[in-house]
């Protein structure tokens, strides 16, 4: 395979992870397994919390097309290393700068970085598992929009819609 190949193949796998997570965050963790991800939006009594296991549970897919890649597979490798590589940017971006599981002190200074943030902290503005917004992980709409999706959803619940 040639360098563009795979570089392609890693690109595009850590681009789909968005979307991957963003659809499983939504009708997996805020549905059938709510079960797990509640944990998450209730103070943590602990080091670890129930959610965790997602991390588990992603990292599966990239363990299995690296072993695919390492053993006859080559396209396999790359992707799978783009789904690690996501899976990492998701800690730093969550678990370190939005929820200080690790304090470095650092400061969300870009706008980018502060509408990441920021959405994220409205998305926890629930602690139900329905009524959130912002499933993303390293995107998120615009903060206006955001809350205009929450008021739009604290309505619908509020007339039992």
């Amino acid at each position: 395979m040639t360098v563009a190949i795979n570089a392609a193949c890693f690109l595009t796998a850590l681009a789909v992870m968005e979307w991957v997570a963003w659809i499983t965050h939504k009708y997996v963790m805020h549905g059938f397994l709510w079960s797990l991800h509640a944990s998450h939006h209730q103070p943590r009594t602990g080091r670890f919390e129930r959610n965790d296991w997602f991390a588990v549970f992603f990292a599966m897919p990239s363990i299995a097309l690296i072993y695919l890649g390492t053993n006859g597979h080559p396209a396999g490798l790359w992707a799978g290393l783009g789904v690690a590589a996501y899976g990492l940017v998701y800690f730093v971006f969550h678990d370190v700068i939005v929820h200080r599981r690790i304090d470095t002190g650092f400061t969300p200074r870009s706008r980018y970085m502060r509408r990441i943030v920021h959405a994220h902290r409205l998305h926890h503005a629930v602690s139900e598992k329905h009524g959130a917004v912002s499933f993303g992980f390293v995107y998120a709409p615009p903060i206006p929009v955001l809350r205009a999706e929450m008021k739009v959803l604290e309505t619908a619940a509020a007339s039992g819609g």
